[in-house]
Formats: C-alpha cells, structure tokens, sequence
C-alpha cells in the first residue's frame, strides 16, 4: 500500500483509483460512483489501494 495513492485516494478518488489501476473498468467504476456520491467513490478507491488491485 501506497500512503502518496491512499492520501489521493481520499482528497480525489478519480485520480487515486487512475494512478492505482489505469485507465481499466475499475477506473470508470470510480468515476460513475463520484458522480453518483463523493463518498461512495472515496469507499471504491480506498479500496483499489488498500487490496492493491492492479488494471
């Protein structure tokens, strides 16, 4: 686990989800659930990072 990635992760889900797993299904996921809720995406990228999914 990155700590620079889960900083982001929570200050702006999007780029910390990107920076995470690229430019994959997991990123679109991310982005729809920050549109749909800024929390809800923040939960997702927290996520991404914590089990340190890869694209």
């Amino acid at each position: 686990m990155n700590i620079v990635n889960l900083i982001l992760a929570i200050l702006l889900p999007p780029l910390g989800a990107f920076l995470q797993v690229g430019t994959s299904k997991h990123f679109i996921i991310n982005l729809l659930l920050c549109l749909l809720g800024w929390f809800p995406g923040i939960l997702h990228a927290v996520w991404l990072v914590v089990t340190n999914q890869k694209g």
